[in-house]
This record gives structure tokens, sequence and C-alpha cells, in this order.
């Protein structure tokens, strides 16, 4: 009898079958690459509507990466037709990633084609790869494959319209893409998905998610001091430098310190890790990285203008910080078994809104602002890491007893 094709689905049995593939990581890069064109395109157009363009921009970018990081949570890297199909996504991830500073002029057929030729392949590669695993893993993406078809054509039709309409074509687009797992991705006939179809190996999702955080950290770190080796040298843009390392240090620290490694052991064990990736990773996630691009946006501007900003670069400067609280304070919330969110993180927010307070804004400097702003920060990081530990030690304590 002839022999049955090997499964292109990862193993679950294995030790180390969540482990992220060195292939993807090698995917993420390029990913890496469109959020550094995000920042440099907000940078050189920092008006209200380019603030909306590159949020828009960045809703679309994440959209991509995320599903692509659940499509390989179930494929295996590691098989030759699955390396192959994501090696085949990076070159259109070249082309979205080169696009986004024209995005809305005149390179938005090359970014929107990019966009539908990654969600509608990387869905139908899946299809083709598990056209002989269970029908309810092949109904969950025919049912995505149909949701991603109705926004792929407004994506296809935003990019032959005009500047402002491309703009409400692509939000809608993007609103269809963003309801679509809140909705269970239901279509009518073939009904919606269940939780249990997205049996998700938690801890490849989690150690993706941090592997980019890092990467992305890494990545602004590296166009800040770009940014600083190009200019002239005094003693406030060096102390604005000085200023974004710690910045990056204490964003790392706050996700890495104790929520990071909580929320895998948290995941590891639950008993329903479909909803919890949801809702912590792919919708929770794209706050903190859009407090990372922010926060790389505010540290060149700072550097370029230590003693002056437009009011848009002064709320970047604090905005930053802020989006980057909001999205860690609701990952640990929902990871920990917080009855809210932490006490830490939102002292620190109150924090960050007095100093936006008109009358700071208007006679500090965006250096000053911005060490003020590293300054809650460094509370908030210190003051989590003391309490968690207290508290670790405390159910140490109690555990011997």
């Amino acid at each position: 009898m002839p022999q049955r094709p090997q499964s292109l689905l990862r193993s679950r049995d294995a030790a180390d079958s969540g482990k992220v593939g060195m292939v993807e990581l090698f995917f993420d890069l390029v990913f890496v690459f469109a959020v550094t064109q995000l920042s440099h395109t907000l940078v050189a157009d920092l008006t209200p509507s380019g603030l909306a363009q590159v949020g828009l921009l960045l809703v679309g970018v994440w959209w991509v990466w995320i599903n692509t990081s659940w499509v390989t949570n179930w494929l295996d890297p590691e098989r030759i037709p699955v390396r192959a199909g994501l090696l085949a996504l990076m070159l259109a991830w070249l082309g979205i990633s080169v696009a986004i500073p024209k995005a809305f002029d005149s390179r938005g057929t090359l970014f929107a084609a990019s966009y539908v030729a990654m969600q509608l392949g990387r869905t139908l590669f899946f299809l083709w790869a598990v056209r002989r695993e269970p029908l309810h893993r092949r109904r969950n993406f025919q049912r995505i494959l149909i949701w991603l078809s109705l926004s792929s054509a407004l994506w296809i039709a935003g990019a032959f319209a005009t500047h402002d309409a491309r703009f409400a074509w692509w939000a809608v687009a993007l609103a269809i893409e963003s309801i679509a797992p809140m909705a269970f991705f239901w279509v009518p006939v073939l009904g919606r998905s269940t939780i249990e179809d997205w049996d998700v190996e938690g801890a490849h999702l989690a150690e993706r998610c941090a592997l980019f955080v890092i990467i992305a950290l890494g990545e602004s770190l590296l166009v800040t001091g770009m940014t600083f080796a190009a200019r002239e040298w005094d003693w406030a843009n060096s102390i604005g430098f000085a200023n974004a390392v710690l910045g990056t240090i204490l964003l790392w620290w706050i996700y890495f310190d104790t929520g990071a490694k909580r929320a895998v052991k948290r995941i590891e064990t639950s008993d329903d890790p479909g909803r919890e990736a949801r809702s912590a990773y792919t919708y929770v996630h794209a706050i903190i990285v859009a407090g990372i691009i922010a926060c790389a946006v505010s540290d060149e501007l700072v550097i370029a203008h230590p003693d002056h900003a437009p009011a848009l670069g002064l709320a970047i400067v604090l905005g930053g910080p802020v989006l980057y609280l909001v999205g860690n304070a609701t990952f640990k919330w929902i990871t920990n078994d917080r009855r809210a969110p932490p006490l830490s993180h939102l002292v620190g927010l109150a924090s960050l809104c007095l100093l936006a307070w008109p009358t700071w804004a208007h006679w500090l400097t965006p250096l000053a602002l911005s060490v003020c702003a590293n300054a809650v920060l460094l509370v908030v990081a210190i003051w989590e890491s003391l309490a968690v530990r207290k508290v670790v030690g405390t159910e140490a304590v109690l555990g011997d007893e």
C-alpha cells in the first residue's frame, strides 16, 4: 500500500516542539525592517495625518506578522515545504517594507499587492499543507480565507483610489481583519470556529513574540546610535543619546524581567491557551510594538532637537512610554491572575499624564520631558521587580510550611 505522506504539522509530543526555528527568526528580520521604515516615515512627516497613516500601516504590518506566527505555530518550519513557504513570504515582506514611505503616494499598489499576496498566499498554503488533516483544522482556515478575501478586495480598491479615499478603504479593510478573530471567523453556512480549533503551542507563540520584542528594541537602539553618530556632538544631544539608551534598557526590563517569564508559565499550563493567546499576544502585543516604535521616534527627535519640538513631537515623547505601559499592564493583567493591572504600571501611567499637563509641557524642553519620562519608567521597573520578588519569596515560604 502507498505510504501516507508525512504531516507538515509540528509534533506536540517532543520536548522542543515549541522551539522557535531559525528560519522564523530570519523571517522576523524583514518585519523589523518594516518597523524601522514606519518610524522613519513618521519622523519625516510629523503631522496628524502622517501619524494616522503610520498608525494604520502599523496595524496592517502587525496583522501580517502575527497571522504568520500563528501559522508557524501549527506548521513545522523545519520541513522543507514550510521553510520554502516562509522564504517566499519574505519576498512579499520586502515589497511591503520598501513601499511603506510612499504607501499613500506612488507605491500604494506595491504595498497593497504585497500585503494581499502575503495574507491570501499564506492561508492558501496552509490549506494545502493540512489537506489530509482533520476537517476542523481545514474548516477553520476556509473561514479565515473568506474573511481575508473580503478585506483583500478593499486593499486593492484602496490602492487605485485617491489619497484620502485610500485611507478610508484601507481602514475598513483593517477593521474587518481586526474584528475577524473576535467573531471567531463566522461565515454563513460554515458557521464559526471554536476556541478548541486554536490549539496553539503556547510556549512557541510566547517565545516568538518575546524574541520579536527584543529584536525590535535592538533595532531601535541601532537606529538611535546611527542618528547620534551622524550629528555634531554637544552636551544636549549627548545627554539625549545616553537617555535614549537608558530608555531602551528600561523598556527591556519592564517586559522581560518578570512579565514574559510568568506569561510563558501561564500559557503552558492554561486549559484555554487559544483564547489567552488571542488576547495577550494577537491584540495586546500590537500596543507594545506601537510603544516601541513611538519611543524610537521620540529618541530620534530628542537627539536631533533637544531644545525645541512641535507639539506633536512632545506628545510622542510621552505617548511612546504611555503606549508601552498600557500594553504591558494589560498583558500582565491577562496572564497573571490579577484582579487589576499592576499598581506600579497604573501609577506610572498617572505620572506620565501629569507630565502632559499643559503647565509642565509649556516650559519643559523635549530632552527634559524625555528624562522625566524615563525617570517614571525607572520607578515602574524597580517597583515591579521588588514587588514580584517579594510575592515569589512569600509563596516559597508558604510552600515550605
